[in-house]
């Protein structure tokens, strides 16, 4: 069965605040069965148009990945990511 992935690039426009998230969406998240692959690092965009920081995180199949995202807990803690940062939030089926 084919893997889910929450995709987010992201720029954080307050350092501070936004760690409230980060300490909030994990756990709930991970109740989901979500595996952080890519959480910020170093990157480059050779092409194209992006934000500062990408976080890809996998899940057993893309309905987890969509009931996790749309679970009213998370989508009250990802209004904190909202007002901390600019943000393109991506669900997508992959391998």
């Amino acid at each position: 069965m084919p893997k889910g992935y929450i995709i987010g690039h992201i720029t954080v426009n307050d350092p501070q605040a936004y760690r409230e998230y980060v300490e909030r969406d994990t756990p709930l998240l991970e109740s989901y069965g979500a595996k952080f692959l890519v959480r910020g690092g170093q990157s480059e965009t050779p092409e194209g148009e992006t934000q500062n920081r990408h976080v890809v995180i996998e899940f057993p199949d893309y309905q987890t990945a969509h009931r996790a995202y749309h679970d009213p807990e998370y989508q009250e803690i990802a209004e904190i990511r909202r007002r901390t940062a600019t943000s393109t939030i991506i669900l997508v089926e992959g391998t």
